[in-house]
C-alpha cells in the first residue's frame, strides 16, 4: 500500500439522482454506422442504481510526473475530470481509486469519495477490480480515466447503456472513426479491428499498429468509408462485476505485454467487447504539451 496506517477509503453511501435524465449526444450514433442510429434515450433510475463510475488515479506518471495534481484554472486535473464525470447521468455515484495519500487528500479537498488501492496494480482495470470488492451491490463499473478533464458525459452514458443493453457482452467501450493517415500510423493512437455481428460492433483486436492492413495501401476512399474502415479506440469502459473478478485473477497475457494494452487480456481469453460509436475523441493529459493546451483553453 502507499502508506501504512492510512485510511482505506472515505466511501459513503450516496443515493442516485432521482430524476430521469436524457443523453445529449450528437445523433447518438452507436456501434458500426449511421444506419444504426439510436433515438434520444433516457437513463432510468434502475440503470443508475446498478452503475458506479470509478476514476482509477495513479500518482506516478513517466511522461508528466504527478500530472493529476497539476492545476489549471485553479483546479487539479483530477478535480476537472471528477466534475466532468459528475455531469453524466451516473454522476451521483463516483469514486476515485487512488494509490497515494496525496491523491486521497486532493479528493477530500473537493468533497469527493475515494478508495485506497494498491500501488502495484498492473492496470486501471486491476484497480477497478479492487474497488469492486468494496461495493458488492454494484453490477456495472464505468472506468473513466482520471486524466481526461474534457471527457464528454454523454459518452459515459452511452458506453454504460451499451453494456446494459447487450446481455452477452462482458465489456463495453467506445471508438471513433479515423479519417486521416497520420492518425492511423501513430502508435499512440490505439486502433480497433471490428466485426459486425447481429448489428453490433464487436472488437476483434486492439493494436498500436495500423489495422486492418490494406495490402494495396490505404486510399482516400478507405478514410471516407461508411461504415468506417479504421477505428480509434477511446479508453472509456463499462465492465460487469463478474468480468472484473475474472480479470483480477488472471496474469497479464502475452499480447497484452507486447502491445501494452490491458484490453488484450480479455480478447485473448475470448471475452466479448461491444463498441459504441462516438463522434470524436476528447484529448487526455499525457504530456506537458497536452497540459499547456488545456491550461490555455481554460485561460481563453
Amino acid at each position: 500500500m502507499a502508506a501504512s496506517g492510512f485510511a482505506r477509503h472515505n466511501l459513503r453511501l450516496v443515493s442516485a439522482k432521482p430524476a430521469i435524465e436524457k443523453i445529449h449526444c450528437n445523433a447518438l450514433e452507436c456501434l458500426l454506422g449511421p444506419s444504426l442510429n439510436f433515438p434520444m434515450r433516457t437513463i432510468r433510475p434502475a440503470m443508475q442504481n446498478r452503475c458506479q463510475i470509478v476514476l482509477p488515479a495513479r500518482l506516478a506518471s513517466s511522461r508528466l510526473p504527478e500530472k493529476l495534481l497539476r492545476k489549471a484554472g485553479g483546479k487539479t486535473i483530477l478535480h476537472h475530470t471528477y466534475e466532468a464525470a459528475s455531469r453524466s447521468s451516473f454522476g451521483a455515484k463516483i469514486v476515485v481509486a487512488v494509490d497515494d495519500p496525496r491523491l486521497a487528500e486532493e479528493v477530500d479537498s473537493f468533497g469527493g469519495q475515494w478508495v485506497m488501492t494498491s500501488a502495484n496494480c498492473a492496470s486501471g482495470t486491476d484497480r477497478l477490480a479492487e474497488v469492486a470488492e468494496t461495493l458488492p451491490n454494484t453490477d456495472v463499473f464505468i472506468n473513466v480515466q482520471a486524466d481526461e478533464p474534457e471527457i464528454d458525459p454523454a459518452s459515459i452514458d452511452l458506453v454504460a447503456r451499451t453494456l446494459m443493453e447487450t446481455p452477452d457482452a462482458d465489456i463495453a467501450t467506445a471508438g471513433t472513426p479515423i479519417r486521416d493517415r497520420q492518425q492511423l500510423e501513430d502508435p499512440a493512437c490505439v486502433k480497433i479491428l471490428m466485426s459486425e455481428r447481429e448489428g453490433q460492433g464487436r472488437a476483434v483486436y486492439f493494436s498500436r499498429a495500423a489495422i486492418p492492413f490494406v495490402r494495396e495501401g490505404a486510399q482516400e476512399t478507405h478514410f471516407k468509408a461508411e461504415p468506417p474502415t479504421f477505428w480509434h479506440h477511446i479508453g472509456l469502459y463499462a465492465y460487469r462485476r463478474q468480468f472484473l473478478q475474472w480479470f483480477a485473477s488472471q496474469p497479464p497475457s502475452r499480447l497484452e505485454q507486447l502491445e501494452k494494452l490491458e484490453q488484450l487480456r480479455a480478447i485473448e481469453a475470448g471475452k466479448q467487447i461491444v463498441v459504441a460509436r462516438v463522434d470524436s475523441a476528447t484529448p487526455g493529459i499525457d504530456t506537458l504539451k497536452d497540459f499547456e493546451r488545456f491550461e490555455n483553453k481554460l485561460a481563453n
